[in-house]
């Protein structure tokens, strides 16, 4: 029964691929090739899923184009190249660096390092605050001389006569 369940998991967990029967090519190699030009463009019904991984019939549009065009002899960056003329630089998951999207990939580390410089210099000012701090918290000897005596003090009026 536990073997049972187990199969049935593995079987589960394995990644559907929305690529229909009628869509695989004849040529195993071709076919490899569709299938890793899926996993690099951008659904844009879904938008963070793969046309290899979508179920929009768009994708599947895109899937077929995919194809087509490989089976007309065409390389992938051809096929990649056609893509991006005609949908955009949106429809590559990974966008390629270039100077439209050199702001989209500069962004995060310009963002990473502005907060590391942030947290630096914040902890660098409160740093100097503490010293400041404890300048001011320093008594002098005519303040720890009347502390002394009203201690005193107090501790005699505290012990039974």
């Amino acid at each position: 029964m536990c073997a049972l369940l187990l199969v049935v998991f593995c079987v589960l967990s394995v990644p559907a691929h929305a690529v229909q029967p009628d869509e695989i090519m004849k040529d195993p190699a071709q076919e490899g090739r569709a299938r890793n030009l899926s996993k690099e463009l951008r659904c844009m019904v879904c938008q963070n899923q793969s046309i290899d991984d979508s179920d929009a019939p768009l994708a599947r549009d895109l899937r077929l184009l995919v194809r087509e065009r490989i089976a007309t002899g065409e390389s992938d960056q051809q096929v990649l190249d056609f893509l991006v003329a005609r949908y955009g630089e949106f429809v590559l998951l990974k966008p390629r660096l270039n100077l439209h999207t050199l702001l989209l990939w500069l962004l995060t580390p310009l963002v990473l390092i502005s907060g590391g410089v942030a947290l630096w210099w914040h902890n660098r000012r409160r740093g100097r605050a503490a010293g400041d701090d404890e300048a001011v918290m320093k008594l002098t000897a005519e303040e720890e001389a009347r502390i002394e005596r009203l201690i005193a003090a107090e501790t005699a009026q505290d012990k039974p006569v």
